[in-house]
Parts: C-alpha cells; sequence; structure tokens
C-alpha cells in the first residue's frame, strides 16, 4: 500500500522549504522530496575542498522576506545573517571607490569623483528606497490576472490600482522609468563618474543576458534593492555557514512543524487520472500519494517532464517553450592560502569583509556582454566577489580563506566548442582578471572550482543554470511569470501547484513565491 500525504513538495530549493514549511504549519501531513543528498537546490553550503567551506551557487542575501523570518521563526533554527556593509570597485589605475556603512565617508570618496555625483547620492538612495517600498506590496499578494473577470481579480486590481495612485504623480514616474528603462540609462540620470555608474548598472545585469544599456534592466536594479535586512532596505549580508545555513534553517523550521523530508528521492513522474494529480512516481519505482502536488521546480521540469505534454493544453505548452531561460552566470570559488592584497588597498582592513566589485566603467560592461552575445564567455568579465572566511572564519581553516565570485557573462550556449571543453579557460581568464587587482592572488591560490551555467544545469537541475528559473524580463514577470494563466501557482492539473522562482515575485533567497503558493493552497483546500 503506497504512503499517503496531504501534500508532496517536489524539491528541496529554499521555496521548496518554504512551501513544506507553511503547508505543516497549517496542519497538512506533508512531505518533502529531494533528489539530491542535501536540500537547498543553488542555496548550499559544502566543504568542496578539505577545511574549506563553500557558498556553492549563491552566496549572499538580502531579499528573504522578513515575514518568513518571523513566522517560521527561522533565528530559532539557527538562522543569522552578518552585514556587508561595504563595496569596493578597484580600478585599472589602482585607485578605487569605497563605500561602505559609515555615510560621511562614503561621500567624501564619491566625491574624490564627482562633487556633483557625491551631492546627488543622498537623493539617489532615497529615491530607490521609496521605489523599493512601493514595489515591497506587489511582493506580497497574488499578480491578479487583469484579463480575467471573477470577483478575485477585478478587487486585486483595485487593490493594485489605488496602491499604485496612491504613490503619488513623481514616484509613479519614477516607478515607470524603473520598469522600463537600462540600469545605466537610469542611473546616468543621476551620476557622471564611471566607476560610480558601472557599480550601480551592474546590479541590473546579475543573473541576466541582458546588458546595462538593455531596456528592463533598471528593473532588475530595483529588484535587488529590494534587499531588507532587519528593516533597512538595501542591505546585503552574508548567512553565517553560507546560504546553506538558509535552507537548513528553513527545513528545521519545516521539520518542528511536522514536515518530513526525504533526500536522495528523485521523482520520475507525476501520477495522474482524469485531470487530477493523486501522488508521484519516484525514480526507484515507490509511487507515493497525495491529494495535492506541488513542484518547486523550473517550468521545464515542472510542467514538460514531470506532467508531459498530453496533460496540458496546446497553448500553454506552447508559451512554455518559448519561455525564456538564457541562463548567462558562473561561480568561481577559490580556495585561499593567505588573504588577498588589493593594488588600491594593501594589507588588511575592513574593506576586506565587503564586497569587490570589478565594475570600472559602463563600456567594461558592455564590453562583457558584446562577448556574451556572439556566443563567447566575457574576456574581461564583470564579477561580484566577497571572502566568506573574513565574515565568518569557520568557512576556512585558521589563517585560510574562501573566495567567492560571480562572473557574468557566461552564456550557457558557446558558439564554439563546449563548457566542458572551456571551463578551465573561463577559470583561467577570472584569475587573471582578478590578479590586476590583486597582485599575490595566483601566489596564495591552493584550489579553484569552475562552476559553468552546465555545472549548474547538471547540479541543481536548473534550466540552462539560469539562477533566477527565467529571465526577469518584463514580458516574464508579474501575472505573465511564468506564462498566462499560471502565475497565480496553481496548473491545469487538479490539485498540482508551482511554487518556484519562475513564479511571481521572481529569482534571489526570497522565498517569497513559496510563502504565497503555500497561502493559496491552504485557501483552497478550506473551499
Amino acid at each position: 500500500m503506497p504512503d499517503r500525504y496531504d501534500a508532496i513538495v517536489i524539491g528541496g530549493g529554499h521555496n521548496g522549504l518554504v512551501t513544506a514549511a507553511y503547508l505543516a504549519r497549517g496542519g497538512l501531513r506533508t512531505l518533502l522530496l529531494e533528489r539530491r543528498p542535501i536540500v537547498g537546490g543553488a542555496s548550499v553550503s559544502e566543504e568542496v575542498f578539505p577545511g574549506f567551506r563553500f557558498s556553492v551557487f549563491s552566496y549572499v542575501v538580502s531579499l528573504l522576506r522578513p515575514e518568513i523570518i518571523r513566522e517560521l521563526k527561522l533565528p530559532e533554527h539557527g538562522l543569522a545573517i552578518l552585514p556587508l556593509e561595504s563595496t569596493l570597485t578597484p580600478l585599472p589605475d589602482g585607485d578605487c571607490l569605497y563605500r561602505d556603512a559609515d555615510h560621511y565617508r562614503t561621500l567624501r570618496d564619491i566625491a574624490r569623483f564627482s562633487p556633483r555625483d557625491a551631492e546627488a547620492y543622498e537623493d539617489y538612495g532615497r529615491t530607490l528606497y521609496f521605489m523599493a517600498k512601493a514595489v515591497k506590496y506587489m511582493l506580497g499578494i497574488m499578480p491578479p490576472d487583469p484579463t480575467k473577470l471573477n470577483p478575485r481579480d477585478l478587487i486585486g486590481m483595485g487593490g493594485l490600482g489605488r496602491h499604485m495612485l496612491g504613490l503619488g504623480e513623481e514616484k509613479l514616474q519614477t516607478l515607470t522609468k524603473l520598469m522600463t528603462m537600462s540600469s545605466a540609462d537610469f542611473v546616468e540620470e543621476w551620476f557622471e563618474s564611471e566607476p560610480l555608474k558601472a557599480t550601480l548598472s551592474a546590479s541590473g545585469i546579475i543573473g541576466t543576458f541582458l546588458g546595462p544599456r538593455s531596456p528592463g534592466t533598471a528593473y532588475v536594479l530595483l529588484h535587488h534593492y529590494m534587499g531588507e535586512i532587519d528593516g533597512n532596505f538595501r542591505a546585503w549580508g552574508f548567512a553565517r555557514g553560507g546560504t546553506g545555513g538558509i535552507s537548513e534553517a528553513i527545513a528545521s523550521s519545516a521539520c518542528s512543524l511536522g514536515a518530513e523530508i526525504r533526500t536522495g528521492a528523485s521523482v520520475e513522474r507525476l501520477i495522474i487520472k482524469n485531470g487530477r494529480i493523486l501522488g508521484v512516481a519516484l525514480q526507484n519505482g515507490d509511487e507515493i500519494l497525495s491529494r495535492t502536488v506541488i513542484s518547486s521546480l523550473d517550468p521545464r521540469h515542472t510542467f514538460l517532464r514531470l506532467a508531459g505534454e498530453k496533460h496540458l493544453p496546446g497553448e500553454l505548452v506552447a508559451s512554455l517553450k518559448n519561455y525564456v531561460y538564457r541562463g548567462s552566470s558562473a561561480k568561481v570559488n577559490l580556495a585561499l592560502d593567505a588573504a588577498p592584497d588589493f593594488a588600491c588597498r594593501p594589507g588588511d582592513g575592513p574593506h576586506l569583509r565587503g564586497a569587490f566589485s570589478i565594475s570600472p566603467d559602463l563600456d567594461y560592461l558592455e564590453r562583457a556582454y558584446d562577448d556574451a552575445k556572439y556566443g563567447r564567455f566575457s574576456r574581461q568579465p564583470y564579477m561580484d566577489v566577497i571572502l566568506p572566511s573574513m565574515i565568518d572564519p569557520a568557512m576556512a581553516p585558521p589563517g585560510k580563506h574562501v573566495m567567492s565570485c560571480f562572473i557574468q557573462y557566461a552564456p550557457y550556449h558557446l558558439a564554439e566548442g563546449d563548457w566542458d571543453g572551456q571551463r578551465q579557460a573561463l577559470g583561467d581568464t577570472v584569475i587573471e582578471t582578478l590578479s590586476q587587482y590583486i597582485p599575490n592572488l595566483k601566489d596564495i591560490i591552493l584550489h579553484r572550482q569552475v562552476l559553468t551555467p552546465l555545472d549548474i544545469e547538471r547540479t541543481t537541475g536548473l534550466t540552462q543554470g539560469n539562477i533566477f528559473q527565467g529571465e526577469l524580463s518584463l514580458s516574464q514577470l508579474f501575472f505573465l511569470r511564468p506564462a498566462p494563466g499560471l502565475a497565480q501557482y496553481r496548473t491545469p492539473i487538479r490539485n498540482y501547484y508551482h511554487c518556484g522562482s519562475a513564479t511571481h515575485p521572481g529569482g534571489g533567497i526570497t522565498g517569497a513565491p513559496g510563502r504565497l503558493a503555500a497561502l493559496e493552497i491552504l485557501r483552497d483546500l478550506k473551499k
């Protein structure tokens, strides 16, 4: 007799874990199935080399919704977020732009490049703060479908309309710009110095196959600006133990609420009869029955692989096949024998406990994108780098360090060759680029791990290695994410739901898709 549950969640990424925790909190007998031996999806920490622990894929946190931290009591389950309070932008001439928690010191450093930029910096920050507050409302609601005439969607549209009109004319105009402009064009309305423009604009290209001058990247900039830690917007942090510490805390909370988690359990297919979900069949042949099944996987796996085209409307299948992934990010993790020594700031200092942005000017970023457009990885890539062991010493042996390098761009589809043949060339390019700013880097590298989009896909299952489960483009946001008719977490198969980053409000370690999906499921089950 197969096992029977109230709810089965497929995939142990952070959104799947959040969904399982909320369903268990709502009184459902809940089972989470994860094919890997550990939970977390792309939010995992692993000892890749003896003594060196890495946030293997994702590496920083700020978007995790405070209501999830509060409602799931995550600090009681070990969650601790340590602040990343500075950003260093080293420059080829040996100078640098340095911004940290000391507001007036930051303004003085910006003023070295442009007094006008220093004057505008506060207004820029204040404007983005209010825009993040405005959009925060949208992160917490189920996206109403403007094509539907049912009362709930009409009420939702009315509430959204009142919220938007309540912003006032000036803020509404700014929000419209952010939803449509490029990050470079938006930032250039405020600033003139290249290091500041490039570093701010870079937030708009993270995880996308778009350049800083591509329309729509201003929204991605805003999406990252919505980071919130302890009520502070635009606050970024590092989870103690790496991003796996976040997943472990959510998993611990879920288990304390009654959820069951099985690792090493790969789902082969769904059990569907007469358009209704009955359970899942595992790769080992086991069948598990449940009245509700939720997938946190991306649309390709959720619909086309697990459900199968025969159970879906033809027009939906066409939309899903046209859904854009375009993975373009890579990760290089380094085990170091000593601390890096920056040419612009030699020796130890608080700058080593912040982030480093390899973004000297806008042309640099655009040239990096030019390479990717033609199927090559960037010869001079944009990089966002941190030293986790400077923030959490337990990540490396005493006196040693780990360096986490997020790389843009590394297109999933290469014009020549394949990633198995190009992987080490990408690693060499990253080291050569960083060595221009860190002269001692080559001498202190003990080990390196190079993860291409193909490696990310193979390990986590994320199609094309896209860290957001699909582009955060205007055509794939709000009620269109991941496709018309699928934005409210339900699917055409009765009692089959989805809750991953490919649903509203999108990617990043937010947990919002998982929470909103769980609340909708609990609402449906009470009918």
